[in-house]
């Protein structure tokens, strides 16, 4: 029997089950996540965190068990109308940048809002902000080719906020990152999901990371324990988080600090 989402929740599962070639991957997941909040799901390689946010993005489909986002169900779409709502109101950030190689940082940005309805002005203006806070600004008229993987992945960053998602989807967001962008990632993300009520579902294996959610679950064997406060998981203090009001308090960088200011790959 289909039963209607609490009202407070922006996106809801219940008892999710997902295979994969006959080899569980959710085992009865359910899980609920508030406009606005930073969620964290945590867990081994194999725990079932990818399958998790496959599922909940709408980018594959449980074998059983429904989804919802803003009380409608996602379970029902077609793949035409996942593949929309994906376009319109959601965001991926994946351990990989997957951009398109044949444009440049900027049109790569940029093509987000166009395919969720934006004039050019308002996808460029877009993608100009998004990629200043994220100091990649200088690799605008670059291709992915010329540039590091730590600046394509900051790219990918950008495009997955330049639309104004109400979801972001973040798999191992800063797997190609060394520690200093890590952190600057992490505090633009979570102070964009502050400032602009989007929520933000993170996997990771990362504590450092995890420790920048309002709240974290665990996943073992594809069942997820019930989410505890990130303070109780992780006995470590949480790093600031600045511009938990607006996206653009968060500090810049000096130069010293700046190591991967753009610039091509060298042979």
């Amino acid at each position: 029997m289909t039963t209607a989402p609490p009202d407070n929740d922006v996106l809801w599962a219940r008892a999710l089950v997902k295979a994969h070639q006959g080899t569980p991957a959710l085992r009865g997941v359910s899980i609920g996540v508030r406009e606005g909040e930073v969620l964290a799901v945590t867990g081994p390689r194999g725990s079932g965190k990818s399958s998790l946010l496959d599922c909940l993005s709408g980018l594959s489909s449980p074998d059983e068990g429904e989804i919802w986002f803003n009380s409608s169900p996602v379970h029902t779409l077609a793949r035409a109308a996942r593949e929309r709502l994906r376009r319109e109101r959601f965001g991926w950030i994946g351990p990989e940048p997957q951009l398109v190689p044949e444009l440049t940082a900027a049109e790569n940005v940029t093509l987000a809002p166009l395919l969720a309805g934006a004039t050019r002005k308002e996808a460029a203006t877009a993608a100009t902000e998004w990629l200043e806070r994220l100091d990649v600004a200088d690799c605008a008229r670059q291709r992915p080719a010329e540039l590091r993987q730590d600046q394509r992945q900051r790219i990918a960053v950008a495009r997955a906020l330049a639309h104004g998602p109400s979801v972001v989807f973040a798999d191992e967001p800063t797997a190609p990152l060394h520690r200093e962008a890590r952190d600057q990632v992490m505090r633009i993300l979570v102070a964009a999901a502050r400032s602009h009520r989007i929520t933000l579902l993170l996997a990771t294996h990362d504590p450092a990371v995890a420790r920048y959610a309002d709240r974290v679950a665990a996943m073992t064997d594809g069942r997820l324990a019930t989410p505890v406060g990130a303070r109780q998981a992780l006995a470590a203090p949480a790093p600031p988080v600045a511009g938990s009001t607006a996206v653009s308090a968060v500090p810049p960088k000096t130069v010293e600090e700046d190591p991967d200011r753009c610039s091509p790959t060298s042979v």
